[in-house]
């Protein structure tokens, strides 16, 4: 069996490692060949500290084809995408494409496989975030209808696609937990402080870089707001996507002295941010559940979140934008006692499941 792997963005990088990983132990058990993956990097995420870091910290096989498709508008990056992934599954004529997440690359690689009718399996199926100005809400409502397996994390997931229909179509559903909380289980021992961090601080780890955020001055500047005034408390450390710096200095916004900014920095110093950090002030899908993988409360500006169970258990907030909010939330978590025990991401097993699921199709 032949699985093309589409990956484009540092989330998927991390995601994909774990089902990798979990192919070629299937492999060794069954003493042969019997999976083979060929990854397609579509080049999304591309400078160094957003991509190749991923691939050489993470032991991920090298992409056997980089698209180098970056820096345009999400039609003319869709459209590139489309036409470079068509070609390679032409020559490669795989039995499967597997996709992760919500990015254009997610969409771009399930319009290629299916338009040329090979099946298309969706990892991180049925979240919904219920906002259609998000071009991640797109690209999964639209990638899980074309999909043949979802592969779902939470029961939450589940419930979204039989909402919506899913299951009177002939569109298999499974629910086998988070394949990020099987990286963060694997990898938390190789976790390695970031340069010019200094350790035995204590410090709020955030990550802002949601385009609704990032391209509305009044937003940006309330986010960066509350970070100064939370920087008064403690000192905050901010790994800022390439274009959240340049939103920055297009508005004029300057952080306070107490705001440490990091170029994006690899998986393993990020895990070493989450487990020291006291909490997470995040626009990001991803760090949300990362923050609870590492009992850490996380603060969400965003006005919605796919992960309505964090809301549910009390570990995550939503704030939006809104300074006053942001800052509110933040004093009253600080020094609360929170319940991380509950288990709502599986058992870490993902991986084997998803490659178990896929080989009996």
């Amino acid at each position: 069996m032949k699985i093309i792997t589409i990956v484009g963005a540092r989330p998927q990088f991390v995601k994909a490692a774990v089902v990798s990983r979990a192919i070629v132990e299937h492999n060794v058990q069954s003493d042969t060949k019997e999976i083979q993956e060929v990854i397609v990097h579509t080049g999304q995420h591309f400078d160094e500290n957003m991509s190749d870091v991923f691939f050489s910290q993470m032991n991920i096989p090298k992409p056997h084809y980089n698209l180098d498709i970056n820096s345009l508008s999400h039609g003319a990056m869709t459209g590139a995408m489309l036409v470079g992934i068509e070609e390679i599954l032409l020559q490669e004529k795989p039995d499967w494409v597997l996709v992760y997440g919500d990015t254009n690359s997610t969409i771009a690689g399930a319009l290629a496989a299916k338009k040329l009718h090979i099946k298309v399996a969706h990892v991180e199926a049925g979240l919904r975030s219920f906002n259609m100005k998000m071009p991640e809400e797109i690209n999964r409502i639209l990638t899980d209808r074309i999909s043949d397996i979802l592969f779902c994390p939470t029961q939450t997931a589940i419930d979204n696609l039989n909402n919506e229909g899913y299951n009177a179509l002939d569109i298999t559903q499974v629910q086998c937990g988070d394949v990020m909380y099987d990286a963060a289980i694997y990898y938390t021992d190789r976790q390695k402080r970031p340069e010019n961090v200094v350790p035995d601080t204590e410090f709020v780890l955030s990550t802002i870089h949601r385009q609704e955020n990032t391209d509305d001055k009044e937003k940006l500047t309330s986010i960066f707001e509350a970070l100064k005034k939370i920087a008064q408390h403690r000192k905050v450390i901010l790994p800022l996507h390439p274009r959240t710096i340049k939103k920055l200095e297009v508005f004029g916004i300057r952080p306070d002295s107490n705001i440490q900014i990091l170029e994006p920095v690899g998986y393993f110093e990020m895990i070493w941010l989450l487990s020291n950090c006291s909490c997470v002030v995040t626009d990001s899908g991803g760090l949300q559940k990362e923050a609870f993988f590492f009992k850490k409360p996380c603060i969400t500006v965003r006005e919605e979140t796919e992960w309505v169970e964090l809301l549910h258990n009390k570990v995550n907030f939503l704030a939006g934008s809104n300074k006053e909010k942001i800052v509110a939330i933040y004093n009253q978590i600080k020094t609360a006692s929170i319940d991380f025990s509950m288990k709502l991401y599986g058992e870490g097993n993902t991986g084997h499941l998803i490659v178990e699921n896929l080989k009996s199709f």
